[in-house]
């Protein structure tokens, strides 16, 4: 195969890196796709570094064997504990990964933040390097989401649950007219309606897909690896679970919502 018709490879702890591949896919409309979602493991925001960069290694090697020409990393947590590393050990393949995306909402004016996202991504260096650099003309605020992303990844059949953990969570937030939420986790797209419905200030929501979207295209494009047309378009599902239908989840919420599959993870 041509290099430059080879896939992107998208790799998340489980189904939320659907909501970043979504958008990769609406932008790089001749681009091919492997997506690999390691459901059997999630989820990652809870686990040690060194236990996240473990589980993040292999999935690259697993996407290597589908010969990509680049990857995205759609799991802030695994960006956050593990780039800097793949980056070292496969210094030939474009990666990209997604961060929260605190200097976007400041970038468009915000100045009520809050930042939801999981405790180890929270608790990373860069993260709390750019808290310190954006907290002294914002008001951002932290919100550690324990629990949130595993119970998104058990899809519909978990929702009442969800909408009782956000209630308690939100509940501890100050009393501030947030006008931006920063999504810091790629399960939490799935669930904005239901973050809205607890926020009565109508903020804005930002996840950063977009600009790592647009970076990605560069990097490709740099090395001549962009494709012009594709006729056939290939989008494929890989998942670690033992659940044979983990990867009809994927499909569906790929052209739907976790609230309208019909088919759930566990």
């Amino acid at each position: 195969m041509n290099r430059v018709d080879s896939p992107i490879g998208v790799f998340d702890s489980g189904v939320g890196g659907i909501s970043t591949l979504k958008v990769l896919a609406k932008m790089l409309p001749h681009e091919d796709f492997v997506f690999f979602g390691d459901s059997g493991n999630a989820p990652y925001g809870e686990k040690r570094r060194e236990e996240v960069q473990r589980l993040t290694n292999n999935a690259v090697q697993k996407l290597l064997t589908h010969h990509i020409k680049g990857m995205v990393i759609a799991c802030n947590t695994a960006t956050s504990a593990s780039k800097p590393m793949l980056l070292e050990h496969y210094p030939d393949l474009t990666i990209v990964g997604i961060e929260p995306a605190l200097k976007e909402a400041v970038d468009n004016g915000a100045q009520n933040i809050l930042v939801m996202a999981t405790p180890l991504t929270l608790a990373m260096p860069k993260f709390q390097r750019q808290l310190r650099l954006f907290s002294g003309e914002r008001h951002i605020e932290t919100l550690p989401c324990s629990g949130l992303a595993g119970l998104i990844e058990c899809g519909a059949q978990r929702l009442d649950d969800v909408k009782d953990l956000l209630r308690r969570l939100l509940s501890t937030t100050s009393d501030t007219q947030f006008d931006a939420i920063v999504l810091g986790c790629t399960h939490y797209p799935f669930v904005k309606d239901l973050i809205a419905e607890c926020i009565p200030s109508h903020p804005r929501f930002f996840t950063g897909y977009e600009g790592l979207t647009r970076h990605l295209t560069h990097l490709l494009d740099d090395k001549n690896l962009l494709r012009t047309g594709n006729e056939h378009r290939s989008i494929e599902f890989l998942s670690s679970s033992v659940n044979p239908h983990e990867t009809d989840l994927y499909r569906e919420l790929f052209t739907s919502s976790i609230e309208s599959a019909t088919q759930f993870g566990r």
